[in-house]
């Protein structure tokens, strides 16, 4: 998705995030600066419908004019995902596609110990 919240406020004459936090506090949404900060500054990782509610609200928009799909970039990801699944993620023969961690087995027959009585 391509997140269009910047675009959508200077359409509205907000230019500043902390102006556009105010006004959301005016309709009754309470967001830190920190999660303010992360939906002014990129593509939020989550956004409760109660928020976008009330953006959008205060935008005087849709949830539409915020997001914009991108069909591209999922099908890359599909695409990206079966070359992992398939052991030819970046052409390492490391296990983790060639991560810094270590691998993780199984514990079949291993059970867990059992606390202490």
């Amino acid at each position: 998705m391509q997140w269009s919240l910047r675009l959508r406020a200077a359409e509205r004459g907000i230019w500043k995030s902390a102006q556009l936090r105010r006004m959301l506090a005016d309709a009754g949404l309470e967001i830190s600066a920190g999660k303010m900060s992360s939906w002014w500054a990129g593509t939020p990782p989550t956004m409760r419908l109660e928020e976008l509610d009330v953006l959008c609200t205060v935008l005087e928009c849709t949830p539409n004019d915020l997001m914009t799909p991108e069909p591209d970039r999922v099908a890359a990801r599909r695409v990206r995902d079966a070359d992992t699944v398939n052991g030819n993620g970046n052409g390492d023969d490391k296990p983790n596609g060639g991560g810094t961690g270590p691998a993780v087995s199984p514990r079949f027959g291993k059970p867990r110990s059992t606390p202490p009585l």
